[in-house]
């Protein structure tokens, strides 16, 4: 059971790892490109950010606790 979860949580993480760096990606571009949609690039940013907070809630649940 734990090992489907996991497994689960691992293939999320790949998908958002991967979205996250096409947003980095479609972010240049259009600042790149003349005439870009800045609210456009601004609301990628903050897709990409959440992305981010979610890369690293999910890295913690696959990462055990370690007791020091």
């Amino acid at each position: 059971m734990a090992n489907d979860n996991e497994a689960d949580l691992k293939a999320q993480l790949a998908r958002l790892q991967q979205e996250h760096r096409d947003l980095d990606v479609a972010i240049s571009a259009l600042q790149d490109a003349p005439g870009s949609d800045v609210l456009q690039v601004q609301r990628l940013k903050k897709r990409k950010l959440w992305l981010r907070d979610r890369i690293s809630f999910i890295e913690d649940q696959i990462t055990p606790d370690i007791i020091a």
